[in-house]
This record gives C-alpha cells, structure tokens and sequence, in this order.
C-alpha cells in the first residue's frame, strides 16, 4: 500500500527505512523523499513509526544525560 502518492513510496519502503535506523518523520524523508511535497502523507508515517519503539531513542536518550555526579573526583586540600 502506498504511503506517499508524491513519490510512490510505500510502507514496506518505509518499513525498511525505519529498521535501517530512522527514527522520525524527517529521517524518513532524508532516506526516501516521503513527506517532503505536499506531506499529506506525514502522519501515516508518524503511525508506522511508533511510539518509543525506536532502539536507537535509548541509546540517544542516554548520550544527552549529564555525567553522574559520583564520576567527579575531588581534589585535595592545598595544605
């Protein structure tokens, strides 16, 4: 079934894309063009993506926390 009338891409394409790694509706249309013309198409995109059903979110979502405050070393008097 198509997804993208403007550029012919269908849900198995889609599909595709999102195992190869893309995550959004913008790394969608980086890989294929879906979405990009008249984005009548976005939301089924949206759909097909999921929610928080992208492995790759984990691994992003733990490089954007702060250091653990025990990971600091404290320096010694100066006596």
């Amino acid at each position: 079934m198509y997804v993208c009338s403007c550029f012919g891409i269908t849900e198995q394409q889609v599909k595709q894309h999102a195992d190869a790694g893309a995550c959004t509706p913008r790394q969608i249309a980086s890989a294929c063009k879906a979405g990009t013309d008249c984005g009548g198409c976005v939301r089924r995109i949206q759909a097909l993506l999921g929610r928080d059903e992208c492995p790759r979110r984990d691994v992003l979502a733990d490089r954007s926390r702060p250091a653990a405050a025990s990971a600091v070393t404290e320096l010694p008097d100066a006596a």
